[in-house]
């Protein structure tokens, strides 16, 4: 990718940052802690296989994981991290028969899945209309991300995520307050809607007019958002749990991914923004 990205060719770029299950080698089944809840019906231990997983690396009941108790599964999404570890870190050689990889691998796979988080939130932000100076210092994180995606195992271990993520919050933020702010102010009479970490659970905002609003980091868990509008709504670290968004219009809704949506219920009237996909569970 050019470090010269368009808006066209970003769009294009977060469509493909996917997970490709056929290219990892079961690493959210392996590498990730899991803890009996009601998303999951098993205590895990990282570094485990899951029992269910098989020796393709196939879950052999896929289709069967929230009937079975494994709700968590259907919700999980690693951006296209997965393949990344499994076929370029790792150059496709598989955990199995090599504790040393292994140990590596699982290591290095909650790493890349913060990286990709990024990587995804950097591409969109650049599909945006933002300005010339923004949109320089956007792309210079994209080439440096597209960098780190690239480093060896131990160089990928050492890695200071925090102290990665903190210029890239702040463009992040920087591109919401202007998208959103340039919608308001083309609206007479609309307000600035700030909910960052407001506590909606439960909440009933069914039909409400809620475009441009910040829920940054908000609790929505449970929340009903039933045909509600939230066009250009910032979602990033929102809680979306069984939130209703069914009918609900999400198509210009800002830094959503797919983890969110899949974790929340909505139907085939809900729009989503073109990279993400419609969850298989979502009621018809």
């Amino acid at each position: 990718m050019s470090s010269q990205i368009d808006t066209l060719a970003a769009g294009e770029y977060r469509k493909s940052l996917q997970a490709d299950c056929a290219n990892c080698f079961g690493l959210c089944c392996t590498a990730l802690h899991i803890v009996a809840s009601s998303d999951f019906a098993i205590n895990k231990p990282a570094g485990a296989p899951c029992p269910n997983l098989q020796s393709d690396f196939r879950c052999q009941i896929h289709s069967e994981l929230r009937g079975k108790g494994f709700k968590g599964c259907t919700v999980f999404d690693c951006f296209g991290a997965g393949q990344q570890v499994s076929q370029i870190t790792f150059n496709g050689q598989d955990w199995r028969g090599n504790t040393q990889t292994a140990e590596k691998m699982f290591s290095v796979f909650p790493v890349m899945i913060q990286l990709y988080e990024m990587l995804a939130y950097v591409i969109e932000a650049l599909s945006y209309p933002v300005p010339k100076e923004l949109h320089i210092e956007l792309t210079y994180q994209l080439s440096e991300l597209e960098n780190l995606i690239k480093l060896d195992a131990d160089n990928l271990q050492s890695l200071d995520i925090m102290e990665l993520r903190m210029p890239i919050n702040e463009l992040l933020s920087k591109t919401s307050v202007h998208i959103r702010g340039t919608i308001t102010n083309s609206m007479p009479g609309k307000r600035k809607l700030d909910y960052r970490g407001a506590d909606w659970i439960g909440k009933n905002a069914k039909g409400k007019d809620l475009r441009a609003a910040d829920f940054r980091g908000a609790y929505l868990i449970a929340a009903d958002l039933k045909h509600a509008d939230l066009r250009a709504v910032d979602f990033i670290g929102a809680d979306l749990r069984d939130a209703n968004l069914e009918g609900a219009d999400l198509s210009t809704s800002m830094f959503l991914t797919q983890m969110q949506i899949n974790s929340a219920k909505g139907n085939k009237q809900t729009q989503l923004p073109a990279y993400l996909v419609q969850p298989s569970h979502w009621a018809s």
